[in-house]
């Protein structure tokens, strides 16, 4: 049953999961964390920063060890991999068949300009996301910590944001402050 559950949960986040992993990310969360139970928010909040770190999408990276984690075996990874991974592979086979007919057509073009704000929503939801107190600490639990962190996430949102820092840079500057100033 466990198994089952996992395919259809991480099926139906690839089929909604519009703008990428980061954008799944608290879709993610709501089914395993909240709905399910199958993770902690600090275990969900490691699984993200493992995916960040490793190579590939992070989506497919969460789903692989959400099913690792939940099911204790390769083959729930394996699935939850399978399964966020088959409705963006299905959608873009019936999809590529019509899109480089119809891309013009005004019906297509409004779709897709609907969905950009839909995708900026969930981009925002995922950072929102990561902004919990495992994060970024609490201020009334240890103020020196998430001052530090609130000040770390300026720094790095500025700088790549506004002085265009390269973000593999910023990771690794950010990664020695941390390690420095905890």
């Amino acid at each position: 049953m466990l198994y089952l559950q996992l395919f259809y949960t991480f099926f139906k986040i690839g089929l909604f999961g519009f703008g990428g992993g980061y954008a799944m990310l608290s879709m993610i969360q709501g089914e395993v964390v909240t709905r399910y139970g199958w993770l902690t928010a600090q275990e969900f909040t490691d699984i993200v920063a493992v995916s960040q770190m490793t190579p590939g999408p992070i989506g497919i990276n969460c789903a692989t060890y959400v099913g690792f984690t939940s099911t204790g075996s390769v083959f729930g990874s394996m699935l939850a991999t399978f399964a966020v991974m088959l409705p963006s592979f299905i959608l873009m086979l019936t999809i590529s068949r019509f899109f480089l007919k119809y891309q013009k057509h005004p019906v297509v073009e409004s779709v897709f300009r609907g969905l950009r704000p839909a995708v900026v929503g969930l981009l925002a939801s995922a950072a929102l996301v990561l902004m919990t107190k495992e994060n970024f600490s609490s201020p009334t639990e240890d103020a020196y910590s998430f001052t530090l962190s609130c000040i770390i996430f300026l720094v790095a949102f500025v700088g790549t944001r506004k002085y265009k820092v390269n973000p593999i840079a910023m990771i690794l500057a950010c990664g020695v402050a941390g390690l420095l100033l905890y």
